[in-house]
């Protein structure tokens, strides 16, 4: 009765689109129950990844640690830029950021702790103790682990309110997860750290040497106030285990994935469901027509 009435319109109205619906409500339950159980079921299979995150807030600059001393230092930039010395002020957020996502940093902790097996786990064999590709141009290589960690594995967002940053580790293991980014960042501020102790001490052997070959009071006034400026940056550096990024929130052990959500795949199941079933209604409706018609 159905066919036949949709059959006599060109254009269905909503009435007979219910209606044929309706004359095939077992059909399309049946569609919908079983393509909700499937993304069920596949969410619950599917590897799970796990979510951990560090809350930092990123170095930017030691005007504020220097107090006066760097306010009056700030005067002889001229003296202080024959040397290469960067005087308090210079905001270092930029440049803690840039060395937390730089390639050299995750290429050397990928290294260090023989990550490639981890990475890559289906392609190792962890009996033989190497890769199961004989392939040079399948087995995975430091830039290779590097490109995939830096896409699929770490993330480092800014929040522009706060200007507080976030680095997040996505991951099979949770353990793993939160041990990675916690060692992450603080190998990047023992990187920054050895860097601003390396510079000072460059600079402080340079000021002395300076100071040696002149005998006019004024410029020795001004490059022992740059001397005792780097000095102080040197102590800082050394004692500060957070010099570069300040962590307000470290990460733990996560105990739920992140992914799959199982929510989010039953209710993706069910509307495709709900669609495959209601476009086999209609084309059946149109082909039992179009026969009906012949």
């Amino acid at each position: 009765m159905v066919d036949t009435l949709v059959s006599e319109h060109d254009e269905i109205s909503l009435r007979d689109l219910i209606a044929l619906i309706w004359a095939r409500r077992w059909l399309v339950l049946s569609i919908v129950i079983i393509a909700t159980s499937v993304a069920g079921a596949a969410a619950l299979i599917a590897d799970k990844k796990y979510l951990a995150t560090v809350t930092l807030s990123p170095a930017s600059g030691s005007q504020n640690q220097l107090g006066a001393l760097g306010s009056l230092a700030a005067q002889f930039g001229g003296v202080a830029s024959l040397a290469g010395i960067s005087l308090p002020g210079d905001s270092k957020r930029s440049e803690s950021l840039a060395i937390l996502q730089s390639e050299a940093l995750t290429e050397s902790y990928i290294r260090k702790n023989d990550l490639l097996p981890i990475l890559y786990g289906d392609l190792w064999d962890p009996v033989g103790k190497k890769w199961k590709e004989t392939d040079p141009k399948k087995i995975p290589t430091l830039w290779k682990a590097n490109q995939y960690f830096k896409k699929s594995v770490r993330a480092v967002t800014t929040d522009p309110k706060t200007d507080l940053v976030t680095l997040t580790i996505t991951w099979k293991d949770a353990e793993l997860a939160a041990r990675w980014a916690n060692e992450l960042v603080r190998m990047a501020n023992e990187y920054s750290r050895d860097r601003a102790i390396q510079e000072s001490e460059r600079n402080i052997a340079y000021l002395n040497e300076q100071a040696l070959k002149t005998d006019m009071l004024g410029v020795k006034q001004v490059i022992f106030t740059i001397l005792q400026n780097e000095i102080n940056k040197e102590m800082l550096a050394r004692g500060n285990s957070e010099y570069a990024l300040k962590v307000l929130d470290p990460a733990f052990t996560p105990e739920r994935p992140s992914s799959p959500k199982l929510t989010l795949w039953l209710i993706m199941g069910f509307f495709g469901g709900l669609f495959w079933a209601l476009f086999m209604v209609f084309v059946q409706n149109a082909w039992r027509s179009g026969g009906a018609q012949r």
